[in-house]
Order: structure tokens, then sequence, then C-alpha cells
């Protein structure tokens, strides 16, 4: 078995997770723009040939530090070049690095190259030549913080470039983010069900192309004549030969038995003669139906009731300037709305703004990467004009103003939450006191949004009826704003419970969704607890132990789910220490720490109270994050009162904390005041409430406190015995 990363367009890395398990790779796990696998060669041929998805596939050969040109020079020398290329070969080298001190990638990749090239010389004088475009060996360098990774490039070219495009057009759609689209549009789904694929805006025919291979079962590199791996010295060819046949075997069996259901339409009747050359060349131009018309005269082809229409319209380039596009994104909806009732539609939208333009309301958005430029994927059910309006109910005047306060809500917070790629947010926080509710919005990168609203006390003129009338007018807007249908919706209500809790009977779904928050993955709960798992409020708080965390040792108190953990170890935290009294948020923070790739020993994970921890724990940690509960009166540890105790926690955390260590305090008591007083003689304290608050619960900017705290320099226990020494030395 061997360990190999396959590289994609950011947004693509689910779906080619879930893609290369069904080729038979192990060890799965996504990483930013790509997805870590091991397998068998065999395993990795199959990758290079079948992947829709993937970009490349690099077999790693070492990782070492590397600060220095000299230290990435000895790093790549210390690899024995001979076992991958022959002294006569050919190579090349391609570099990226991001916050290194080596900044130069072009430097970077020469320097790589000197280091095989002298490796070569020196053992018998000669030395492999270079071709930047069909090398017998192209090997990748990524440097990041100064630590180096040299691969194999197993594809050689990227993988999107399938062999049939024998001409393309001015902004053509790369073939992998052809399929993502497809995917996303279930399209494998749709053939099977007997539908047909329609692209009214088909350009150079990338989306029918894509579509009648997947239908087909066409492996994707089928038509490629160069791979990475042909002229390595370790290349299998009667394996690869074998896998080759195999897949001339089964696009020969799926061709035979391919329907004639794929229709594209364009205005430019040079985009059509494009389409027809690139079908022929992909072999499948007999199953394609190409003719030029406008998008605005697209019609279901004779014969199908349903299918799947599909389209990348410009994003202001091709049919005019940016301001004439919003037009054109809204004849496309009107078209779609008026003739293709009972069909799905997936447009990929230029970006958010545009996919306003168009008029129907989206099941589903994908943010997706179209080279640099991140688009969005709308996908759309097209039902009948007359069902949705008899499901429209008339909305009371407090409910339309609900909803033109929510509107209002996400075109003021829309544009930063795209810039800083924020997918879990509050979207309304008893805006209007008469509705009195928090809307928490939850995503994953480019998945469906989830809403977890939270009943607040109504005042107490308002009957109990009203409110609950109230209520569910909230949940109905909320879901017809945000496009979230009522079973992604969880709902608490403000009810007295057993116990004297203030929610009512939860529910017991054990449903568990993935969503995203500053690149990392976490599961969320929205209906079986009374939090979900991830205090969104706390989302600055959880980045700052993120930023503190490098090379440190952390300890995170009170856990919960472990969420800033998956911070501490993001930001490179020498290892984690999660302590939790409850054994089910401990097998969640696993769960979370796992969906990252944070396992094994260097990230513990310990059942026990807090101050009983720090009582018997004798390590010493860098970083310690204590976000304790307002109160607690479990019945395996003494009851706790943050405001009573907070003192003494702060205190017992003192003395498990390094000289130059760092501890990160926030609790959710609105009415917390830090005892500065008995604080003070201990700690340098910075109270970093006000800048620890996200911008989008500016409503509620007490929602909770969080202070910086470090041990005084003569306080902390390593100066403490270098003071005394220097006393001493003074006597």
């Amino acid at each position: 078995m061997s360990a190999f990363f396959a590289t994609c367009p950011k947004g693509l890395e689910y779906l080619l997770r879930d893609e290369l398990v069904a080729l038979g790779a192990a060890d799965v796990r996504e990483a930013l723009a790509g997805v870590h696998f091991s397998g068998s060669l065999e395993t990795a041929y199959r990758a290079c040939l079948w992947s829709r998805l993937a970009s490349r596939i690099l077999m790693p050969l070492a990782e070492f530090d590397a600060a220095t040109d000299d230290d990435l020079y000895r790093g790549v020398q210390s690899i024995d070049w001979s076992t991958h290329l022959a002294s006569h070969a050919t190579l090349a080298v391609d570099a990226v690095t991001s916050q290194s001190k080596l900044t130069h990638s072009q430097f970077i990749a020469q320097r790589v190259k000197d280091a095989i090239v002298d490796q070569f010389r020196q053992r018998d004088g000669s030395r492999p030549g270079v071709d930047t475009d069909e090398p017998d060996v192209r090997i990748n360098l990524r440097l990041r913080r100064d630590r180096a990774t040299v691969s194999l490039d197993l594809a050689g070219t990227p993988l999107h470039r399938r062999g049939w495009r024998e001409v393309q057009g001015e902004a053509p759609l790369k073939e992998n983010l052809a399929a993502a689209m497809l995917l996303r549009a279930r399209w494998p789904e749709i053939y099977a069900e007997g539908g047909a694929l329609l692209d009214p805006m088909c350009g150079s025919g990338t989306l029918l192309i894509e579509g009648a291979w997947m239908a087909a079962d066409v492996a994707p590199g089928l038509h490629r004549e160069y791979y990475g791996f042909l002229g390595w010295a370790q290349h299998d060819i009667a394996l690869w030969r074998s896998v080759l046949d195999e897949a001339r075997q089964r696009a020969e069996a799926g061709l035979s038995g391919l329907r004639s259901c794929f229709f594209g339409s364009d205005a430019d009747p040079r985009m059509v003669q494009t389409a027809k050359r690139n079908a022929q060349e992909a072999g499948v131009a007999g199953f394609l139906t190409l003719d030029k018309h406008d998008v605005t005269h697209v019609a279901p082809p004779p014969g199908f009731s349903r299918g799947l229409v599909i389209t990348n319209p410009p994003y202001g380039e091709r049919l005019g300037e940016r301001n004439e596009m919003p037009q054109l994104y809204r004849a496309i909806g009107e078209a779609l709305r008026a003739r293709f009732a009972g069909w799905r539609a997936a447009v990929l939208a230029g970006d958010a703004e545009l996919g306003h333009a168009i008029p129907l309301r989206a099941e589903k958005k994908y943010a997706l990467y179209n080279g640099a430029l991140e688009t969005v994927l709308l996908v759309f059910e097209l039902h009948a004009r007359e069902e949705v309006q008899r499901e429209a109910k008339p909305l009371s005047e407090g409910a339309q103003m609900l909803r033109n306060r929510l509107e209002k809500n996400l075109r003021h917070l829309r544009k930063r939450l795209e810039r800083e790629n924020i997918h879990c947010w509050r979207a309304y926080d008893q805006d209007m006191p008469e509705y009195a509710a928090a809307i928490d919005v939850y995503s994953n990168t480019g998945g469906p949004l989830y809403l977890h609203i939270q009943e607040y006390r109504a005042p107490a003129d308002i009957p109990p009826e009203t409110a609950r009338h109230r209520l569910r007018e909230i949940v109905r807007v909320a879901g017809e704003v945000l496009g979230v249908p009522r079973e992604r919706i969880g709902l608490k209500t403000r009810e007295r419970g057993k116990g004297g809790s203030k929610y009512g009977q939860l529910d017991q779904r054990g449903e568990f969704i993935e969503v995203a928050e500053g690149g990392l993955r976490f599961l969320v709960n929205l209906t079986d607890y009374l939090d979900t798992g991830l205090f969104i409020d706390h989302r600055l708080v959880r980045a700052k132990v993120g930023e503190l965390a490098e090379g440190r040792r952390v300890l995170n108190l009170f856990a919960y789910t472990a969420t800033a953990s998956v911070y501490a170890a993001a930001g490179g935290a020498r290892d984690t220490t999660s302590v939790d009294l409850s054994a089910t948020y401990l097998d969640w923070a696993s769960r979370n720490l796992s969906l990252n790739g944070f396992t094994g020993a260097r990230h513990r994970l310990m059942q026990a109270d807090a101050l009983a921890f720090l009582e018997q724990d004798k390590d010493r940690y860098g970083l310690i994050y204590v976000d304790p509960p307002t109160f607690s009166n479990s019945k395996r540890a003494e009851d706790f009162d943050v405001q009573r105790d907070h003192v003494k926690l702060l205190l017992a955390c003192a003395e498990r904390l390094t000289a130059d260590g760092a501890m990160v305090f926030s609790n959710n008591f609105r009415k917390f005041k830090l005892d500065h007083e008995a604080l003070n003689e201990r700690f340098m304290i910075e109270d970093w409430s006000a800048p620890s608050i996200p911008f989008d619960f500016t409503r509620r900017a007490d929602i909770h406190g969080c202070w910086l705290l470090r041990l005084h320099p003569q306080e902390s226990p390593w100066n403490s015995s270098v003071n005394h020494v220097r006393k001493q030395g003074k006597r």
C-alpha cells in the first residue's frame, strides 16, 4: 500500500472522496483542494484513468523541513532518483509555495531540478534532460510553512484534459468541473430513469460530452495518449494494459447501449460546429442533437417529459458587459419555469448576485471554482406554476414585515459571508421583538443549507397562542427566504420541560450533518440537544485558539465537541488534550477530530471534571482554552458556578501553564464580571470580548465574554526559580 494525493478544484473535495472510495481507495480523507488516499499501484492507475473529478494524482516520495534553499536541495538529494528515472530520461518540475520563507516558485523548481541533475552527474557523469510538455517524469514540489513534500505526478498533465477536445470556445468549461455539475444535479439518476440531458448554451459541448461518457461508462482518461507514469522507471506495463483493456471493454459495452438523449444549442453557429467536432472526437456524435438558437427559445425535446437542463451561462465576457448579464439570467429562469415543469435544472452562475437574478428558488446551492473564479451552482426542481401558486398562502402583515427584515439582513450580510467563506452564521436575532427567535444557518462547502431556529421568551403580554402562531410564521418565512425545506429546519421551542429545563422535549433523531468553518469540518445536530455542537458566536474565539496554538501543547477544558481542539491542531499544535465530563460529547469530539484527519496519541480525549483533572495532571501546556458552562450540577462532580468559581479555576490553570504560555477564557454568562482584583497579581489580562464577537452577532454583542491571560514574568513557575537563583547569587 502506498500513499497518494489527488488534487482537484476547491469545492470538489467531497465528491472526489466518494469517487475514490468507489475506485477501491483506502484511508480516504479530504484536504483543501484535494483528497489523501492509499492503495496499490493498480489503485493509482485506476484513479488516473477513471477519475472524472481529479486534476492530478500525486505519489509522495519524501517530506522534510526546507526553510532555506540548501535545506531544500539536501532534502531532494536524499531521494534515490535512479529508482524513478533513467539518466537519459527527461523531467519537469512544478512547484507551489505558501506561508514559507522560500517564496519564489520558479526558483524552488530550479533548485529541485538542480538537486536531481547533480545527483546523476555525481554518480556517473550523465544527466537527465528537461521537457516541460511531456516529460518521462514530472515532479511536484509543495512547500507549506517551510515543510516540503516531493511527489511524482502520475497524471503528467491535468486530468481534465480528456483527449477529445479538438477545439474549444473562448472560455471553455473544464471537464472535471462539468462532471461535478452533472453529479451535483444527479444526472446519472435522471439518465437511469429515462430522462434527457439538455444544454441550451452548449458552447464547445463539454457538459453534453461529459454527460454522455458518464452515462455510457466511458473512462474519462481513455482517450489520453500521455500519462506521467508511462516513463517512470517503476511503471508496470502489464498491469496498466490490463486496466486499460478493462476500460475499453466497458466503454464498448456502454456505448452500444447508449440512448440518443443529449440535446444542445447555442446562439453562435461557430460554437455549434465546434461542439459537433468535439463530439466526433469523443465518439458520441451520433447520440447528440445540436442546433443553433437562442436560449430564450429553448424547449423540451420531443418525446421527453423529464430530464436535466444544465448550462454554464457567460459571466459577462462573451455576450456583453456585466450589466447585461442579469437580464440574461432572468430570461433563462423564465424559460425554465414556463416550459420545463417536471424537469430538474442546474445553472452555474458567475456569482451569487447573478444567481439571484434567476426568478426561481434553488433547491440546492454549491460553491464551485471555475479556475480561480468562485461560482455558484444552483439546482432547481421545476414544478408547474399552478402547483406552486396552490401551495402558497398569503402572509400576515407582521410576517411580511419579518420577511422584509430577513431579506434585508441577507443583503447586508451576503457579500461579507461570501468574501470570508463563512458557512455557519446568524441570520436573525429577535430583530423584531414580536418575532422572538434566533435563526442560525449551517452548511458545508457547496452543500445545502440547514436552519436552527431557537425561540426566545415572548413578552408577558403576548398570549401563548399568538406566540405559537408567530413561531410558525418564523419557520415558514425563514424557509422561504433562505430556500430551506421544513425537513432541514431544527426548531427549539420555549417551554418548561422536565426537571426545569427551559426548553421542552427535544427530538431524538440521531441525525448529524457535516458543516464547514474556517476550512475545517464539524458535525452538528439540530434536533437532539439544546446546543448544536458548534457555538457559532465563538467563531473568532476558535480562530484565535488556532492562531495561538502553533508549536504549543494545547489543553481544552470543558471541551464539549472539541471544535477548539480541531482549530488548535489545524493551527500547528504539538498535541491537544480535550477534557470533558460527558462521554457523549467526547465521542462527538473524537468524530470531529477524525473528520479533519487528527487522530492518534497526539490528540488525547479525557473524560474528567475540569478542576479534578487540573489537580491530578502534571503536564504543562503552552495554551489553555477554558470555556466553562454558566453552571453545572452534575452528579459526577462538584457543583460549578462560573461567577463564583472562575478565580479558583483560572488559578488552577496557571499551575499547568508554561512560562511563555497563554490562556483563552470565555463564557456565555451575560452578567459575568471577571474578578480582576483576584487575578491581576498572577495574570496580565487583555479583555478580548468586543473583538471576539462576529459581525453577524452585533445585535447581541454581550452574547459572550472573552479574555486573554498570560502569567506575569515574575509569577511564572519558570521565572520564579530563575529569580530565586539570582537572589541567591546576589547574597
